[in-house]
This record gives C-alpha cells, sequence and structure tokens, in this order.
C-alpha cells in the first residue's frame, strides 16, 4: 500500500469545496435510467460532509438506509482558473478513494420536481474519503480498479442461524461488546470498476470545471461511480478502496436526534 505524506494530507483541509460527478461512468447512468450524458453532470458538496477513514456514516431520520458510491477523488494541488486541457494534469496535487453518499429516496423526490440535490448529497458524514497519495505514488489514474464491499453485523440468534445456513464457506470474526455477541460476515463485493471507463477523463474535467468556476488548492473533484450502488443500512459497515494502493472502513449508525441520549 502507498503512504502520504503530511504536506500532501494537509491538501483537503485548505480546500473550499467538492465539485462531484454524476454518471461519469455509462454503466452507473443507464442502471439509474439516466442518458448518457454530453457534458459532465456537476454539482457541489460542502466540505463539512467530509469524513475521515474509519469513522461512522450517520443515517439522518427518518431514513433507514443510504446509498454508496465508490469514486477516485482528484485533489487540486494550486489555483486553477480556464485552464487548458493539455496543461490540466499540472495542476493535481493527489488523490484519494472517496464516497458519495446519498439519501436516494430525497434525490428522487428533487429530481422529480427539479430541484437541487444538497440536501440528498451534502449532509455530514456523506463524504467519506481516505488518506491523500502524492501525484507520483499514482502514475496511471485512469487504469486504477475501485472497489466497495458492504458487510453484515448480526445478533448472536442470527450467528447460529448463518453458521447453519452458510457452514460451508462462511467466514467471520465474533467478539462480545456490553454483553452482545456479534458477527462479521465476509463482505459482499457491491462495486467494482475501472477508471478507464470513465466518459470524461480527468484532464478534460478540470478543464471544464475551471472553465466555470475556479478552482483552489485542496479542493476536491469526485469523478464519479461504476456501476453497482445500492443500499447500505444502519449496522452495516463498508469497505472500500483503490486495488493496491490504499482502502479505508466505515460504520453505518443512525444520526441521534438533537436533545437525544
Amino acid at each position: 500500500m502507498a503512504t502520504a505524506s503530511s504536506a500532501v494530507q494537509k491538501l483537503i483541509q485548505a480546500g473550499t469545496k467538492i465539485v462531484a460527478v454524476g454518471r461519469n461512468y455509462a454503466a452507473h447512468a443507464k442502471e439509474l435510467g439516466n442518458a448518457v450524458p454530453k457534458e459532465p453532470v456537476l454539482f457541489l458538496k460542502p466540505t463539512s460532509s467530509y469524513l475521515g477513514n474509519g469513522g461512522t456514516i450517520e443515517v439522518p431520520h427518518p431514513l433507514d438506509s443510504l446509498h454508496h458510491e465508490v469514486e477516485l477523488a482528484v485533489v487540486i494541488g494550486q489555483k486553477a482558473r480556464d485552464v487548458p486541457e493539455t496543461t490540466a494534469m499540472d495542476y493535481v496535487g493527489g488523490y484519494a478513494v472517496a464516497l458519495d453518499m446519498t439519501a436516494r429516496e430525497i434525490q428522487s423526490s428533487a429530481k422529480s420536481a427539479g430541484l437541487p440535490w444538497t440536501v440528498a448529497k451534502g449532509q455530514d458524514t456523506f463524504t467519506p474519503i481516505s488518506s491523500v497519495l502524492p501525484k507520483s505514488a499514482v502514475p496511471d489514474p485512469h487504469n486504477l480498479e475501485l472497489w466497495l464491499k458492504v458487510h453484515n453485523h448480526y445478533t448472536l440468534l442470527s450467528y447460529f442461524f448463518m453458521a447453519f445456513v452458510k457452514a460451508s464457506n462462511l467466514f467471520f470474526t465474533g467478539w462480545i461488546n456490553f454483553k452482545c455477541v456479534s458477527l462479521q460476515v465476509d463482505g459482499e463485493i457491491r462495486q467494482k470498476g475501472s477508471t478507464k471507463d470513465m466518459i470524461f477523463k480527468i484532464p478534460y474535467l478540470i478543464s471544464h470545471i475551471s472553465s466555470i468556476m475556479t478552482l483552489f488548492e485542496g479542493d476536491v473533484i469526485l469523478t464519479g461511480t461504476p456501476q453497482g450502488v445500492g443500499p447500505v443500512k444502519v449496522g452495516q459497515k463498508i469497505t472500500a478502496g483503490i486495488t493496491g494502493l490504499l482502502d479505508v472502513n466505515f460504520d453505518i449508525e443512525k444520526r441521534r436526534r438533537p436533545g437525544s441520549a
């Protein structure tokens, strides 16, 4: 696994915005019933939605699940405005793996009404992200494998049931925590795809976005997700990564209501 320097880590802390690219993989666009776009579909996420590796993704009330979308994050290394595509990669400071967590029910309602996706995409903990790899650690960002798994946690009763049904191929770890025995089943692959399948490549995205808004050092571009998006529920766990480079893990819990114990 590659390592990141402290200087590169500070990039995200300095960033002013997250620019996300929707429908940048044809198979993903089709799985949600959308046409393949002729130009990038852009939306913004606040930096307050960042969540560091090992953190807890919070599902807001009254929802019981969110949709996961694993993405390659491009971290901008210097101010970029009206950047030509031919020199766009000079403005890359590093890369990370990130999740664009989505409240799909809220997004679907917003899309039907012609409203923005901010509430569906921009809530606290909705942009889990890894440490930042320096640009030099990723020779070809268009030849990376992104993956995501969802793991289930079971009660003791469910443990015996699952052990009975899947005794031949079940891998698990059990532990006692606050007098409750839980089980983690080996993760189910939900998403696996290659960045070579991006519709709009990174140089084009940087050039296009910087012609609309200035990109500052530490800003992040989420470059889109491959097919396989789906729900993750309270009590489950997500692991994701870039094969051979880095990985992350996050628990899923219900967001506490204000004033609750």
